[in-house]
């Protein structure tokens, strides 16, 4: 028997290939996007080798405003002036006459807010007066006589008056030299304001005994002083053109109203106007109205040339002479039934 040696063992190595794992389609879409990319690259270039001048600036406009061309043609302006651009949708729109419900809320809206504005504004204003009164060793005694409150026309500033302290004179229309210094130390801080200022004065219920209702010197007596605060506030630096008005209200607002004869009601008041009431108040001059103004003797001129019309001073106007109040009246009193001619008409000589 073959003597085979000594046994060796045999080993053999065997290696396991494993499954490659399945990528799907991702790269296809992948492969795709790039290649429609890489298309529409060459058929831009294709575009624009092929291309004159004129074709490149109407692709260059298209692109940047569709709207302005049609068929790869630009649309002509509406207008005489060419500004460029779309067309505007806004010219075939009709304008409705009925209010739109959206637009009335945002108008409320904005003056809401305009409002609130301007009630902080007075606010903000109240708070600086009032500092000011504390601060000043002139002003400060007197703190119980300025009274300030926020009303529809504005800051309302009144300057009562008092038994033992009072502001004029009875009957008189002079401002105490307290009063004056007052309105002085008040001033400076009245002209540095963008609100014009409504002055009216203001008298208790007193009168004289046996004086008429027509003869009641109450609304001259509240008009002067209220002008003799207007001269003080101008002499300490308020500008003309802030004032607003100044007025005289007699007896008709009194402070208290339960009591009309107590000294209190004769005050100035002081009133810093809002924007409205400002406004108001600006209505009252002449505008375009004035056009229907005409003088009685217009074109009366003399004709020898004896008298110009510069001076002719004595012209009374006459507001829309057809339909006025005043033509109204002339032919009620020219009318034979009227109640209260003086002298009669001759049908009504009864003796």
């Amino acid at each position: 028997m073959e003597n085979l040696g000594q046994h060796q063992n045999i080993i053999v190595r065997r290696y396991k290939k494993g499954k490659h794992e399945e990528h799907g389609g991702a790269w296809k879409v992948a492969m795709a996007d790039f290649a429609l990319a890489m298309m529409a690259l060459f058929l831009v270039l294709w575009v624009i080798n092929s291309s004159n001048e004129q074709e490149k600036a109407a692709i260059s406009g298209y692109f940047q405003d569709p709207k302005a061309f049609e068929e790869g043609q630009r649309v002509p302006s509406a207008y005489i002036i060419d500004f460029g651009g779309s067309p505007s949708t806004a010219d075939n729109i009709a304008v409705s006459e009925v209010i739109d419900p959206e637009k009335i809320l945002q108008a409320e809206e904005i003056e809401n807010l305009a409002d609130a504005i301007e009630q902080k504004r007075l606010q903000s204003m109240q708070a600086k007066i009032e500092a000011r009164i504390e601060a000043s060793p002139t002003l400060s005694p007197f703190k119980n006589q300025l009274l300030l409150d926020i009303t529809t026309e504005g800051l309302r500033l009144q300057i009562v008056d008092q038994t033992k302290r009072p502001m004029f004179d009875p009957g008189s229309a002079d401002l105490k030299y307290y009063s004056e210094d007052i309105l002085w130390e008040l001033a400076p801080v009245l002209a540095t304001l963008e609100h014009r200022l409504s002055i009216s004065g203001h008298t208790d219920s007193s009168k004289a005994a046996g004086v008429r209702a027509e003869d009641d010197i109450n609304w001259s007596l509240s008009s002067m002083r209220a002008d003799s605060a207007r001269r003080a506030l101008m002499e300490a630096g308020v500008p003309k053109s802030q004032i607003a008005q100044v007025i005289g209200m007699g007896d008709t607002a009194p402070l208290k109203a339960d009591d009309p004869g107590n000294s209190v009601n004769r005050r100035i008041s002081i009133t810093m106007l809002n924007k409205q009431s400002d406004a108001n108040i600006r209505g009252r001059a002449g505008g375009a109205d004035n056009r229907d103004i005409e003088f009685i003797n217009d074109g009366e001129g003399n004709p020898q040339g004896g008298q110009n019309q510069e001076n002719q001073d004595d012209r009374k106007p006459v507001v829309n002479k057809a339909g006025s109040l005043l033509d109204e009246l002339r032919k009620q009193r020219e009318s034979k039934d009227n109640t209260y001619d003086n002298p009669p008409n001759r049908e009504e000589i009864f003796w």
